[in-house]
């Protein structure tokens, strides 16, 4: 029996796939942090993260967002944008670190075939994954069966992140740098402490918020021309709506480092399924030599301890900081995967 549209498939299973096509704020719908049953990887497919990305910046793509449900059960959701015969992850490297899908992990396999024929049969030739973490499911679900349906499989390194799990104090912290790195993040901290009143601020909540991106925005654009370069264009806008969206979801922990009352320092990050992202970061260029922009993320690490948080990402990129502090690294890949519409399944 001939199934046009499909890739070729030897030795599957026959999937009962139910695919919809999803808006945004029907995607939304899905997210319930209290529901086990999906896994959401990362933030930067959380709905208030897309939201903020799509009116900012997908101007020039389609939306595709799909639900699929395997037997009745929803195995997944699939945060796409297409143009012509190309599906992407729905975002972009510059603003969005990496991605993965939104998967039952018991329905995973299916899910993945689910989406394969879905996208074959509509047309679609070519899936881009512009940025996934090597334990990422797309990674060890999708590529593999990917290559076992026949179709083409690139995949290339695309740098690295920078990770760590959490211990339970801020002194079990300090133990794990290494011996050198203790004592000059201690000699830092008191330097900063002889220099004046220290007060590290969080913001979370909506109704502080426009005040405080103002100083972020300020403290962004002052140490760096580059960051400085970066926020320009719709990056501001994009920015304000994030935060207030993951502020309103309570996913925002915006630190300020304050050193007698004056904010030296900030450091943007979210807060998602207990681990801490550090999305962005400045400081006030002026105190460089009390080493405020690292010593803002040293704080933000420490007030994710005491928050009980059991990890801390500090995102793509290869800084020498990350390593100091004791991130690990993660390697991240571009995969593409292209078919030819026509090949057909026996």
């Amino acid at each position: 029996m001939n199934n046009a549209g499909s890739i070729a498939v030897p030795h599957s299973a026959p999937v009962v796939a139910a695919v919809k096509a999803e808006t945004l704020e029907s995607y939304a719908a899905y997210w319930r942090p209290d529901d086990s049953s999906l896994v959401w990887p990362d933030p930067f497919g959380l709905p208030p993260w897309l939201s903020a990305w799509w009116a900012a910046c997908g101007q020039s793509w389609t939306p595709y967002l799909l639900s699929i449900r395997v037997d009745g059960r929803l195995a997944g959701l699939a945060p796409l944008m297409r143009r012509g015969r190309e599906a992407r992850m729905m975002g972009s490297p510059d603003l969005c670190d990496y991605m993965d899908f939104v998967v039952a992990p018991a329905h995973a396999e299916a899910f993945y075939r689910g989406l394969r024929d879905h996208l074959a049969a509509d047309g679609i030739q070519r899936l881009t994954l512009w940025s996934v973490r090597e334990d990422a499911s797309a990674m060890t679900v999708l590529r593999p069966a990917a290559e076992g349906w026949g179709a083409r499989v690139h995949c290339e390194p695309r740098g690295q992140l920078f990770a760590m799990p959490l211990p339970g104090t801020w002194e079990d912290y300090l133990q794990r740098l290494s011996g050198k790195e203790r004592h000059e993040t201690r000699r830092k901290l008191r330097r900063l402490e002889a220099a004046g009143r220290i007060v590290v601020r969080c913001v979370r909540t909506p109704d502080r918020l426009p005040a405080a991106m103002e100083t972020f925005m300020q403290l962004f654009r002052a140490n760096r021309a580059d960051k400085a370069a970066f926020m320009t264009g719709p990056r501001p806008q994009y920015f304000r709506d994030l935060t207030a969206g993951m502020a309103a979801a309570g996913l925002l922990r915006l630190y300020f480092l304050e050193l007698d009352d004056q904010p030296i320092a900030a450091s943007l990050c979210f807060e998602h399924d207990a681990v801490v992202y550090l999305y962005n970061n400045g400081y006030n260029d002026a105190f460089r030599a009390l080493s405020a922009g690292l010593l803002g993320k040293v704080f933000s690490i420490r007030e994710s301890i005491r928050a009980g948080c059991r990890g801390y990402d500090f995102l793509k990129g290869a800084e020498k900081y990350k390593q100091r502090l004791g991130g690990l690294p993660v390697d991240l890949y571009r995969m593409e995967i292209t078919w030819h519409p026509k090949r057909t399944a026996t």
